[in-house]
């Protein structure tokens, strides 16, 4: 179990790498150099990949093993990185923007891969609970050390020194995968476990609304789509804004690199681990009730604060608590979400299991509108709507209660 818990760990590390630059450093570092809160906005089209991802998911789940994916994506990261680093941001912005394309296109790729194995290594309620808390933890982990370690050390190292150690980190990590022992049970896709052929799989995989079909029949998964289109809209507009308004309000970028991108994000990784030891002995539902009420009062907190904020000590311990607090009660969310997903798709037949994706898509797409709404013009009113209005939204999140049916989890919806 240790050995599933680590794998899974360094792999959404990884993972998390892309997120962490393009979520937290690039916005400030394009603030920094001047640039309008719409054109960074617009910078998250870049996200794309991750929506199409629907389109290769069958590829990827019918073709191969998980272990050829990660290891070819995980190279292919690699190799953008070292591009990334002959190029300055400031002279070649297409070639940046092209490799930070390539990036988002690879992960989705090895998001879909490691999705899929996490789903066959993690057996039982408590292997899902530790499983997806190592999942949630590890993939922040990436996004702090990229969006908050390099960002702090950015100004020293440079930004192609920066992306020749991500470089190393990749291929470090492509050799961990390839040598692991973790995934040697595995089957190549289309074969039974003694190397004969499944029938009927190729022509299917060609056609992809057959198999979005049979992925809506699987009992909860209509809801659960619609649940996870809803659940992070208000927070990720305001982690994704609040930092930004923050750079504008007498505060540097190396100090939101300190208290956004290293101490709120551990903030969230407490969370995330919370979750996972809470899930042993309280219900999903019970416990997502008390979380969303909580994270309405401290968005409507965190939107107050954007009406009177001034350069002084104060008011700047209230802005850093108010970040904290939203990532610990982020961080919790998400450990619950992500368990009840992989309850949910654990129900699917296999053939399918790797079509049931993670939230990552739509929180790229709210963050795209959020950011690229709060244009300079009226940025007061922008601002204060952007989290207000989105602040009461979980209030109509459906709760989750999992009960146990013949040794099946079956979900059931209700709404508060």
């Amino acid at each position: 179990m240790n050995d599933k818990l680590v794998f899974l760990g360094l792999l959404y590390f990884v993972q998390g790498i892309p997120y962490g630059l393009q979520s937290s450093l690039l916005p400030l570092y394009l603030r920094g150099a001047g640039h309008s809160l719409t054109r960074i906005g617009f910078t998250k089209i870049l996200y794309f990949p991750w929506v199409l991802k629907v389109l290769w998911a069958p590829l990827v789940d019918r073709v191969g093993t998980k272990r050829r994916w990660v290891v070819a994506t995980v190279c292919g990261l690699a190799l953008t990185c070292l591009s990334s680093a002959a190029l300055a941001p400031e002279a070649h912005i297409w070639g940046v923007a092209g490799t930070l394309l390539a990036m988002n296109t690879l992960a989705s790729v090895q998001d879909i891969a490691v999705d899929g194995a996490a789903v066959g290594l993690l057996k039982g309620r408590g292997e899902l609970g530790l499983g997806n808390t190592a999942q949630v933890v590890g993939y922040k982990a990436g996004s702090v050390f990229a969006g908050g370690g390099l960002l702090a050390v950015i100004d020293v190292a440079g930004w192609s020194w920066m992306f020749v150690l991500l470089t190393f980190v990749y291929s470090g990590m492509a050799l961990f995968v390839w040598g692991t022992p973790v995934l040697d049970h595995e089957t190549v896709r289309g074969q039974q476990a003694d190397g004969t052929k499944r029938g009927g799989q190729g022509g299917e995989a060609l056609r992809p609304w057959r198999i979005w079909r049979k992925l809506l029949a699987v009992p909860g998964t209509p809801w659960t789509v619609l649940y996870v289109l809803t659940y992070k809209l208000g927070e990720q507009g305001a982690v994704t804004m609040f930092p930004l308004f923050l750079l504008d309000h007498h505060m540097t970028a190396r100090e939101l690199g300190f208290w956004n991108g290293v101490i709120s994000m551990g903030f969230s990784i407490c969370g995330s681990s919370l979750g996972g030891l809470l899930l042993a002995q309280f219900s999903i539902g019970a416990l997502m009730r008390r979380v969303f009420v909580l994270r309405t009062i401290s968005m409507v907190f965190q939107s107050s604060l954007l009406t009177v904020l001034e350069p002084s000590p104060l008011m700047k311990g209230m802005a850093v608590l108010s970040m904290s607090v939203q990532h610990f009660l982020g961080g919790l969310i998400t450990t619950l979400t992500f368990t009840t997903m992989m309850h949910c798709t654990q129900r699917a037949e296999e053939s399918i299991q790797a079509l049931s994706s993670r939230q990552m898509c739509w929180r790229r797409i709210s963050s795209a509108f959020t950011v690229t709404a709060a244009k300079e013009e009226g940025a007061e009113a922008g601002k204060f709507s952007c989290f207000s209005c989105k602040a009461f939204s979980p209030c109509r999140t459906p709760q989750i209660l999992l009960l146990t049916s013949q040794g099946a989890p079956d979900i059931v919806w209700r709404w508060c």
